[in-house]
């Protein structure tokens, strides 16, 4: 940030006099027709409401129309305020890790040139990171108070992709495609040494890191309204973003997701000097055996019930893995979020380690029946049934101790070291 910026991450403020530099990335493929129209109106904004030293910057991607010419027109017309950046490779991720690494600002912003995202979100967009609150800022088109106008196809797409990355990733952030995003520069440049896609998914992939090392992503809803002329090549598009999410999720299980270079934000502490602070692991031992309890109930319920669902098309022993699975992996997330909710981490690893818990818990059950049945071939049914009780009563209580102070201890403290 500028010498009048904060540098403190934990005391963030908005001293009086506050400044900040603002670079505004506008990447382009093959726009000539639409180019000169966004530039006037963000110009237009830009002088009117923006309380910041702005800049923006034009990234042209290797267009074969006239937009280079155009964008070279608009930057010696607006000189000082509009800039032309060349680049002989297509890749919307490429054009946004060039601009933002060369840039020199406080804040970087991108957004797209048909100007979907009304204008008026950019202030929220970027005050939180001028004052150090936030290191990421997005607009969402999906979170609570947004406006869009967008046809179905779109809308479900849209959707649909967004609900896949928070059932694999866990995250927290609500839309990841939106042309609407802005960093702390300080913060954004370790990450894009990290950032392995030059495409669409350059957008995901940014946040999926940015949250994974502990930074805080704001998300402010905005007014939306598609323009039909698009350059997103649905298909393939959609295909390179599963393919993403698989290489961000194996490299969150291998570690090499971590950013070791990026400014880290502190831990909470409360403001006032005689604060009665709450327990940071979910409210005690009694509250997680409750939690686990009633979890483990409903994961119960669960499991019959997708059990009955799977077994209209399966064999038995199938239908009854994948229902025990995916039961598992929504009882290890439920017991991440409230039981032991103080805890953080990979969310790949904690599911990896929650299935090597049920992975012993099942050997343990099963394996106790198999005991019986090598000392007695035929062993009366109560026997047999009181048996696994015992073994599901011992191996209820091992997992809950392995899930408290393996699966989510390991995680708290791999993130905070």
């Amino acid at each position: 940030m500028t010498d009048n910026a904060v540098a403190a991450r934990g005391d963030a403020c908005l001293p009086p006099g506050l400044t900040a530099t603002v670079e505004i990335v506008v990447p382009v493929y093959n726009e000539e027709r639409a180019l000169p129209g966004c530039i006037d109106v963000l110009r237009d904004y830009l002088g009117r409401c923006f309380p910041f030293e702005w800049t923006i910057t034009v990234v042209d991607n290797a267009s074969t129309d006239r937009t280079p010419v155009v964008a070279a027109e608009l930057a010696d017309r607006h000189r000082g305020e509009v800039r032309l950046l060349r680049l002989e490779r297509k890749g919307r991720g490429l054009a946004l890790r060039t601009a933002w690494a060369r840039s020199q600002a406080d804040v970087v912003v991108y957004m797209d040139v048909d100007l979907s995202t009304g204008l008026d979100a950019l202030l929220p967009l970027t005050a939180s990171l001028v004052n150090g609150h936030s290191d990421v800022a997005i607009g969402s088109r999906l979170a609570r108070g947004a406006r869009t106008l967008r046809g179905p196809r779109r809308e479900i797409i849209s959707r649909a992709y967004n609900a896949l990355i928070r059932v694999t990733h866990g995250v927290g952030f609500t839309d990841a495609q939106c042309g609407f995003k802005a960093a702390r520069t300080e913060v954004v440049r370790p990450l894009l040494e990290k950032i392995e896609d030059d495409g669409w998914f350059f957008d995901t992939e940014l946040l999926l890191l940015a949250e994974y090392n502990g930074l805080r992503v704001q998300e402010v809803p905005v007014d939306w309204v598609e323009d039909v002329d698009s350059r997103v090549q649905v298909v393939s598009t959609a295909v390179d973003d599963i393919k993403g999410l698989i290489r961000v999720a194996r490299a969150k299980a291998s570690g090499a997701a971590r950013v070791p270079d990026l400014p880290r934000r502190p831990e909470p502490r409360a403001a006032h000097p005689d604060a009665v602070l709450a327990d940071r692991r979910g409210g005690g031992m009694l509250w997680q055996v409750l939690s686990f309890g009633a979890i483990g109930v409903l994961s119960s319920v669960a499991h019959l019930g997708l059990y009955a669902l799977l077994r209209m098309w399966l064999p038995v022993l199938l239908a009854n893995l994948l229902a025990l699975t995916i039961t598992t992996m929504l009882n290890t997330e439920a017991n991440r979020r409230f039981t032991f909710a103080g805890s953080r981490g990979s969310t790949a690893r904690t599911h990896l380690l929650g299935l090597v818990v049920f992975a012993l818990y099942y050997a343990l059950t099963s394996g106790a029946l198999l005991v019986l049945h090598a000392v007695n071939a035929n062993p009366p049914r109560l026997l047999e049934l009181m048996v696994l009780i015992c073994a599901c009563v011992l191996g209820t209580a091992g997992r809950f101790l392995l899930l408290r102070g393996w699966v989510f201890g390991r995680a708290s403290t791999s993130s905070e070291s």
